[in-house]
Formats: structure tokens, sequence, C-alpha cells
């Protein structure tokens, strides 16, 4: 793509993909950042909702060959949305071509943005391994819940299975600890995974960062509104921020890049 592709996932649901991924879009878009979003859970989005949007077209109407996909796009505060469907089976489990076909389409698309945001489906479909493949890079995001790393290493073992199938390079996905204690816990929690992840897949995933266990945060969700557009300046805002700049790694031009890096 002519502009990064970060994939957010996750292995299970319900860990706070979608949270970070429009509270990021934001947070990149107030730094001057073309952003786009999109919600690649092409059958059970829920982007939109999080965003109250009321999208004129989603991917759905280019997938059934309705419309291009540049005519679905949905403007949000300060970034631009690819809302998807929900509800809709057959665009839950579509077959790799269609899938390949959609993602040439996004790379279209990208030449207008500096960086595109892909909100995954939790799991590892099919549809999670090919945008993956394509990405620039993958974030893993979970939680301390055993049940949620279980899924987060299931998640990076058939990343890289994939990969060697399809004869490959895969960027070593990172890890985003959320609805942790602090700092120290998300290290020790993303060291665990490390550690496992290098004995049995010869890969060290990297902890991009972490954001904090937070009633602001679970209150904004609920009010269907952005934390990081808020007043307040707490430690939610500062490990968003922190994210941020790791994105800026992956911006070009250059020039982009450092100014967000510098914010």
């Amino acid at each position: 793509m002519s502009a990064p592709l970060l994939l957010i996932a996750s292995g299970k649901g319900g860990v706070g993909k979608t949270t970070l991924a429009t509270n990021l879009a934001a947070r990149l878009a107030t730094q001057g950042l073309r952003v786009l979003l999109v919600d690649l859970d092409l059958g059970l989005a829920n982007v939109d909702v999080m965003l109250r949007l009321a999208p004129h077209a989603t991917s759905e109407d280019a997938l059934s060959a309705h419309r291009p996909l540049r005519e679905c796009i949905t403007s949000a505060v300060g970034f631009d949305v690819l809302a998807a469907a929900s509800g809709v089976a057959e665009l839950a489990d579509l077959e790799r071509p269609r899938l390949e076909a959609f993602v040439e389409q996004l790379g279209e698309l990208a030449e207008d943005y500096d960086v595109v945001l892909g909100d995954g489906a939790a799991g590892l479909g099919r549809d999670v391994l090919t945008f993956a493949a394509r990405a620039s890079l993958v974030w893993i995001v979970t939680t301390p819940d055993p049940a949620a790393l279980s899924d987060a290493y299931g998640l990076l073992k058939a990343l890289d299975h994939d990969a060697r199938r399809r004869d490959s390079d895969l960027a070593t996905p990172e890890l985003v600890l959320n609805c942790v204690s602090g700092v120290d816990e998300a290290r020790e929690l993303a060291n665990k995974l490390a550690a496992v992840a290098e004995r049995f897949l010869a890969r060290a995933p990297r902890l991009a960062g972490w954001l904090p266990r937070s009633t602001r945060v679970q209150q904004a969700c609920r009010r269907q509104t952005l934390f990081a557009s808020g007043p307040e300046r707490g430690l939610e805002a500062h490990c968003l921020g922190e994210l941020a700049r790791r994105v800026a790694r992956l911006v070009a031009p250059a020039g982009a890049g450092a100014a967000l890096a510098q914010a």
C-alpha cells in the first residue's frame, strides 16, 4: 500500500480493540495526519456504532459490486471511516480471492491518506490472516484475562504459520496490553507471551504500549464517545499518545512522522 496499514487484531473479543482503534484514529487526526479507519470485521462491524455514525454506504455495497469502495467513505470528526456490515454471515467468511480483491481496492484508497488503521475481527479467520499478510504491522490487543492471553498467543501462532505457508515475510506482531494496573503488569504479561512465542515460534513480540483499567474509558464506551477527545488529560490520554507516537514510525512522508513523534 502507498500508506502503511496498521491492523489492530485480537484473539478474543471484548478486549477493547475497537475502542483502541477509534480513539487512536482521533488522536492521530489531531496531529494533522490524514487517517482512514477501516472496519475489517466485515460481517459483524461496530466502528460505526462506537462513533455514532450513520454511514450512507458500507464495504458491503462495494463487495456486492454496487458501488466503488471510494464512494463508501463516511466522514467522522477529523478522520474518515470505511464502515462495514453487521449481521451478514456471507461477509464474515469471504473466500480468499474476494478478500484479496478488497485489499487491492483498499490499497487504491490508501493513496489519499497518511495511515490506514484496520479494526480487524476477533479470532484467526481467513479474513484476519489475509489482512495481516498485507499489513505493515499487526497489533494484537489483549487483557490480563487468562483466556485473552491464551487467545493472543493462538493468534500469533496462526499468523506465523500462515506466513510460513505463504513463504512470505511477516513483521512480528506487537502487543498492546489493555485494562492493566500499570506499566509493570503490562511488561510482565508481555514478557511472558514473548518468552512462549520465542520458544515455540522463534518470534519475540514487543510491547507496543498499554492502556490502564479505567472507569473513564468504560463510561466513554457506554456513551459512544471518545475518551481521546475529552478535555481531561489523564493516564489514558498519555498512554494513547505513546501508542500514537509508535504509529508515527510507520508514517510516510518522514516529515509527517517526525512531526507526530514530537507532538
